[in-house]
């Protein structure tokens, strides 16, 4: 069963990312639905279909294909440069959807939810929230009085080397840094943490030493060690409890 839709899957992403030049988006993006390349679009997931399901289920194809037509038309017609964003993750999702129906068509089938949402899929749910914005907010409180004064100082310091940073950039990294330290820990591969520890050494605290600001560098060396910490003791609490849970 799961063969056919890996199947379908596979020629979705294949025709929406590997075989839709750059030329066919900005085309489609400027003639929206009296694009050429937008049938051209259409026509590779349908032979991509028909390949990889063996000119089978030929309904099935005719039905994908026009819906991923619908999709794209509406997604080109309503598409502005600020939401183009939402509007991908909103196309992807609606395109997904699609095919799992496809799926049901084929092979119909039936899911219990119980089986998903037990006691580890929210133990999971509950530690990765601590990992990622709890200890945000966590890190954030203790570094308080360090932000004030580097505050303090900014009139004091040299900012000439220093860049404008990116909105939210820091809480990004940190949130993304320590997701990728608690799935190490659950996937028992502690020599990557030290890989990227060292990789986050070279990007940051490089610039930071030839800003010759000590005070931003070890504010970041205290923060980075913090992160590092919480996202450690999320994933041995976490890998504890499963264990005893089992």
């Amino acid at each position: 069963m799961i063969l056919l839709l890996l199947k379908l899957l596979a020629a979705h992403f294949i025709g929406d990312f590997v075989l839709q030049p750059k030329k066919w988006v900005v085309h489609k993006e400027k003639h929206k639905v009296k694009s050429k390349y937008l049938y051209a679009h259409i026509g590779v997931h349908v032979m991509l279909l028909l390949l990889f399901l063996g000119f089978k289920h030929t309904w099935t194809v005719v039905f994908i294909g026009v819906t991923h037509f619908l999709i794209d038309w509406g997604k080109l017609a309503f598409s502005t440069p600020k939401n183009s964003r939402l509007l991908f993750l909103i196309d992807q999702l609606a395109h997904l959807l699609i095919l799992i129906l496809a799926y049901y068509i084929i092979e119909p089938f039936s899911i219990s939810w119980s089986n998903y949402f037990d006691v580890q899929f929210y133990l999971l749910l509950l530690f990765i929230v601590l990992a990622t914005f709890v200890s945000a907010i966590l890190i954030k409180m203790f570094l308080t009085p360090y932000i004030n004064l580097l505050n303090l100082d900014e009139g004091k310091t040299d900012q000439s080397t220093e860049g404008e940073p990116l909105p939210n950039a820091g809480l990004y990294i940190g949130v993304l840094e320590r997701l990728f330290v608690f799935g190490f820990i659950i996937a028992n591969q502690w020599a990557a943490i030290g890989l990227l520890i060292a990789a986050k050494s070279v990007f940051r605290f490089g610039d930071l030493n030839k800003g010759n600001n000590r005070k931003l560098t070890e504010y970041v060396l205290i923060g980075t060690l913090l992160s590092f910490g919480l996202a450690i003791l999320c994933g041995l609490g976490y890998t504890y409890l499963i264990v005893q849970l089992s």
